[in-house]
This record gives structure tokens, sequence and C-alpha cells, in this order.
């Protein structure tokens, strides 16, 4: 069969964008991946796309320009592409944007639930998948969502500083964003892969990603390398180019999160990937009170940082 979906399959300059997946339903799986990292990108470019318009006060035409030139860089994809050309579609009705005129109410098939669930069976975070499968969940709740609003009234700031300047905040902070969605996934798979002997390539799935995939981007080059080098990398956060890239983004990845924060503009995608940036690369955890506390209140022991064993403590003595 390989001659002949290789002959039908997407073509990139590394080949046909198919390839065998492994024993047992790990094709299906690696595509729900797919479709979660999917969702996390998605609702990057939406809560960027917030911060342009309620914060720096762009029109859609200004937001297409940008999204334009960031889309020719390292950040280059199919997502990039279509919100680029969404913005800039008019409204047949009406002289506006179309993209004004649409509901604020997102739909799912399900995919990004499936991924949230069973990260947690596997016991991997994915932050910034999981902020996005909630944000979807919390835009249907309109209704309420209107009432609020009118409810919680919260005087309206005008930005008064440097809109360039922002813009590169914003940069910084959705490509390190979206190297988190795709760590997040990526290490996903390699725990999937040992839980259930799949046998996982990942520098092959981040070939066959490279075209025909909604999540296709220049991102995959590296992806596909750092994989090729060392078969089983724990992250691509301590890989290169994405370990120098993201140090060197996180001062600004932080103006912009601070920026949204400032102006009461949600953003959990974003603010859930630099909370996984942080705690990756945090060699001690608050986790250590959590495990106090456990035992305090269920005698569930801890285990201590100078000497082997596990303890427990009688804390109302």
């Amino acid at each position: 069969m390989a001659p002949i979906f290789e002959k039908i399959a997407a073509q990139t300059d590394d080949g046909p964008c198919v390839t065998y997946i492994g024993p047992g339903g790990a094709g299906h799986f690696v595509k729900m991946v797919h479709n979660g990292i999917e969702y996390g990108i998605m609702q990057l470019l939406a809560e960027t796309y917030d911060v342009m318009k309620r914060v720096l006060g762009m029109t859609p035409r200004e937001m297409h320009e940008v999204f334009k030139g960031w889309n020719e860089g390292e950040m280059g994809g199919y997502l990039m592409e279509i919100t680029r050309d969404v913005l800039a579609r008019k409204d047949e009705f009406t002289d506006g944007a179309l993209v004004e005129m649409i509901l604020d109410t997102a739909q799912q098939k399900g995919t990004g639930k499936w991924t949230s669930q069973e990260a947690f069976d596997l016991g991997i975070p994915i932050p910034t998948i999981t902020s996005a499968v909630e944000a979807r969940v919390m835009s249907g709740y309109r209704e309420e969502r209107l009432v609020a609003e009118k409810a919680i009234r919260i005087r309206a700031r005008q930005f008064k500083g440097d809109r360039a300047k922002a813009l590169g905040w914003l940069r910084s902070a959705l490509y390190s964003s979206m190297v988190a969605a795709y760590a997040q996934g990526m290490a996903m798979l390699r725990k999937a892969s040992e839980e259930y002997d799949y046998k996982l390539n990942l520098a092959d799935v981040a070939r066959i990603w490279k075209g025909g995939c909604i999540i296709r981007s220049r991102m995959l080059d590296p992806i596909k390398e750092a994989y090729a080098h060392k078969r089983r990398l724990p992250n691509l956060f301590i890989a290169n180019p994405f370990k120098k890239a993201v140090k060197k983004a996180a001062p600004d990845w932080r103006r912009a999160i601070r920026l949204a924060v400032e102006f009461g503009i949600p953003t959990p995608a974003l603010s859930a990937s630099i909370a996984y940036f942080d705690g990756y690369r945090t060699g001690r955890l608050p986790a250590n009170l959590t495990q106090a506390q456990r035992d305090y209140f269920g005698a569930h022991t801890y285990q201590r940082t100078d000497r082997e064993g596990t303890f427990h403590t009688e804390w109302t003595k």
C-alpha cells in the first residue's frame, strides 16, 4: 500500500507526508495530538489578535499586515496564513471586516478535549492545549458573559505606549507559546509511545506534519532535526534552536502578558504557556508545601531531600 499512499500524500522537500506510525491505534493517537496542538495555536493567535484589537486599537487591515509579515518568518505556516487572510476579508453585507461580524462562540469536535483527557491519564502537563479547550468552553457562555460585562464594569484604559514595541513583545510571546504548544504535544507523544508501546519516531512525525496538515509550519524543520539528533529528547525547550530563542524572547514574552493583564484582556493560553516554561525550567517547585499539606490532613506521607525513605509527621503535636 505504501506506493499508493505516497503518491496521493502531500509532497514536501522531505518527501511524501505519510509514514507507518506504529501498531494498534498509534496513527489515531498521533492525529489526536496533532489536533490538540492545533487547538493551542489557534487560541494563541486569537489572544494575540485580541490584544492587538482591544489594547493597541488596531484595525483588521493593520493586523492583516502584521500577520502577513510574521508569516514570512520562522512562525510562518498554515494557521498564520489563514489568520492573515481572514483579517483581510471584507463583509458582503456591511462596510467592515467580516471577522468582526462573526459570533464569538467557538465550536469543537472533541479532539482537543480528548487530548487533554488522555494527558491527565498519562500524567503529562499540556496547559497550553488544555487552556485552549477551556477557552472554547468559556466562549459558549456568551449570554452569561454579556450579563457579567454589565455587572462587573471596569473603566476602559487607553494605551499610551509605543505600538511598534508592543507588537515586538506580542511576536515574542506568540513565538515562544507556539514552541510550548509543540513541546507539550511532542512530550505527550513520547510518553504515550512508552506507555502503549507505539515505538513512535518523533522526527518522522514532525516530517509528515510539514505538508497537508493544519499545524504545518516552518517550526517543524527544527523540531524534526531536534528529534533526529536525540530520539528520546524529553522536551523541545532544551533543544537548539528553541532553547536559545525562547530564552532570548522571554523578557518580551513577560511584557506582552503583563500588558494584557493590565488591560484586563484574557490570555489563558499565552499565560499558561509561560507558566509551563517557567515550571519546566525550575529545579525546585513549591510542591513540597503541597506534600506537607497532604500529609497533614490525610497522612499521605512525604519524602525528604536529605535522606532516603518515606516519612509521616504528626503535625498537630
